[in-house]
């Protein structure tokens, strides 16, 4: 977020059409007013070559060898919020994978407890399994994996109200009761780390889950006679999908295919982790990405990267892949009326760029 004064920059793209010579004027927090800097009665506060609305992930698990599960603590989000803002990122999710309800809830703490010691940043928690398949479980601790009952669902949802903003899970694997209780809460859900069958997960789509997580990565795939998940995000009109790419989560052309599938539809996550050797994630860098048992566990990505990873290898215009990685992240929380754009209104939150 921006300090009140003036920003000014030869370029300037709004998330909806570029701006040249112009100046953003910031009072509390917000953008009141967008004017060719030529007009301005005082001298800019700070001037710019180019500006872009500051850019959102919905799923980063740590940085700076601290892991939020392992390290459920503000200590851990601030360091969070550091990497993230080095790659141009302003808000973000912190994401923990399947473990113990006792790890939820004191991720949960932590995010409070950040929030009133007034941490930057941070807009909720994602939780990740532990209501996944077995079978697609990834790097996931498979002896945590389980469909959940509602009294245990029920616990978790009041603990975490108003932290909680993502659960992701497998709809085959969870009642639908579930499902609708979930989003009485008011939380996003997504699915992933699933096996559903093209019904099943056009269904679910149809009844709740308005995200899918990590397209194609722990998924049923795209088969000619069984579309699964992924035909299933392809073919479904409303249904939002996260897409990482570092180039080894998802081949590039993979992600070209999807993009003209879904357009709007799919937006950017990193799937970031952090070198660690304690607890039952013990991710460990590869070179420019993390595996766990063997087993590809995570990235090294920043957004600013993913940008420019979307431009150079997917031949997406720089415009659009600024939006995969900040309006559409806001849409998926229902935030787009308030941040991916440089517009009145709108909190002052955007970045520069090279």
């Amino acid at each position: 977020m921006k300090q009140d004064g003036i920003y000014a920059a030869q370029k300037i793209f709004t998330g909806t059409n570029w701006l040249y010579d112009f100046s953003v004027v910031v009072k509390n927090g917000f953008i009141v007013e967008l004017l060719p800097t030529h007009q301005l009665n005082e001298k800019p506060n700070q001037e710019y070559h180019t500006l872009i609305p500051a850019l959102i992930d919905l799923q980063i698990y740590g940085a700076s060898n601290r892991l939020f599960s392992i390290y459920p603590d503000t200590e851990t989000l601030q360091k969070l919020y550091k990497y993230c803002i080095s790659g141009k990122t302003a808000f973000y999710l912190p994401t923990i994978g399947t473990n113990t309800y006792q790890v939820m809830y004191d991720c949960i703490d932590a995010v409070k407890t950040y929030w009133q010691q007034g941490g930057k940043g941070c807009l909720g928690l994602h939780i990740e399994g532990p209501w996944i398949h077995s079978s697609k479980r990834g790097a996931h601790i498979e002896s945590l994996i389980h469909s959940p009952k509602k009294e245990e669902v029920l616990q978790l949802l009041e603990y975490g109200k108003g932290v909680i903003k993502m659960i992701t899970l497998a709809p085959e694997v969870c009642d639908s009761a579930i499902i609708h209780l979930i989003k009485s809460y008011g939380i996003v859900i997504s699915a992933g780390h699933s096996n559903a069958t093209y019904e099943q997960a056009i269904n679910s789509f149809n009844n709740g889950i308005t995200t899918v997580t990590h397209l194609y990565n722990a998924m049923s795939g795209l088969q000619h006679r069984e579309p699964g998940m992924v035909g299933a995000a392809f073919n479904h009109r409303e249904v939002m999908a996260s897409i990482i790419p570092d180039g080894y989560h998802v081949n590039f052309a993979a992600i070209k295919i999807a993009k003209r599938m879904m357009g709007n539809r799919l937006f950017v996550i990193t799937d970031a982790v952090t070198h660690t050797t304690e607890g039952h994630y013990q991710h460990t860098l590869m070179g420019d990405k993390y595996e766990s048992n063997f087993i590809l566990s995570g990235s090294a990505l920043t957004m600013e990267k993913a940008v420019t990873n979307l431009v150079n290898y997917c031949s997406i215009e720089i415009e659009e892949a600024i939006r995969m990685c900040s309006l559409y992240p806001a849409m998926v929380l229902g935030l787009d009326q308030q941040l991916g754009k440089i517009e009145k209104g709108f909190q002052a939150a955007f970045t520069y760029w090279e």
